[in-house]
């Protein structure tokens, strides 16, 4: 019989680490398929919570962010770029324009946990993911949203009811400030068994490690 490992993946639909990781983790969950199974929950985390409508030029708030040169920004997202691709995850070639504010899209990522299922879920992160990253298209706008649940095969009339309202907010912001309490300041954080942490975007190997020690 499958030992289960369970994975509490928490992450912003706007981080390209978490992307990478994803794909990496994802990876290592197809190579030991038949071994062990593994089921994701995926958990919020916003990384520009206070972001206004409209956003910032990525590039602006990079450098200001992280007191770097727009040179500097421009050689580490295509080191990123190029990781994502590795893993199977393709970025827009030109990047992304700006940086949003991702509330919203994690009310529908619990939407679809909660009111579906965990792999509906994982399906949405990936379409909001490409949505951001590989379209490179505003978080902002509604519509956006709504076709990365369409083509994750999710109720598009449900999910614009609750964008609409204040539906799943409060659930939202109690998983934040839960994961925040834990000592969560960056993302991808990785969480095993709900007691082991493994952070940043890490190699196909390492994940499949991780996977095979915690199965045994």
């Amino acid at each position: 019989m499958e030992k289960t490992v369970e994975i509490d993946f928490v992450s912003d639909v706007a981080c390209p680490w978490c992307a990478v990781g994803l794909g990496s983790l994802e990876q290592a969950i197809k190579n030991l398929e038949g071994q062990v199974k593994v089921d994701i929950r995926f958990q919020p985390f916003e990384l520009n919570a206070h972001m206004p409508k409209g956003g910032q030029d990525v590039v602006e708030h990079l450098t200001q962010k992280y007191g770097i040169s727009a040179e500097q920004v421009e050689v580490n997202q295509k080191n990123i770029r190029e990781r994502a691709a590795a893993v199977g995850f393709t970025f827009h070639p030109e990047g992304r324009g700006r940086v949003y504010n991702t509330f919203d899209c994690h009310r529908l990522l619990h939407w679809a946990l909660h009111e579906v299922g965990a792999s509906a879920q994982q399906r949405l992160k990936k379409e909001l993911l490409t949505t951001y990253f590989t379209l490179a298209i505003s978080l902002d706008d509604q519509q956006n949203l709504l076709d990365a649940v369409a083509r994750a095969e999710l109720d598009v009339s449900r999910a614009k009811v609750m964008l609409d309202s204040d539906l799943f907010a409060a659930e939202v912001r109690e998983a934040e400030k839960y994961y925040t309490s834990l000592g969560i300041h960056s993302v991808p954080s990785i969480i095993f068994n709900q007691k082991h942490l493994i952070q940043g975007g890490q190699s196909v190997e390492t994940f499949e490690q991780a996977i095979l020690q915690l199965a045994q």
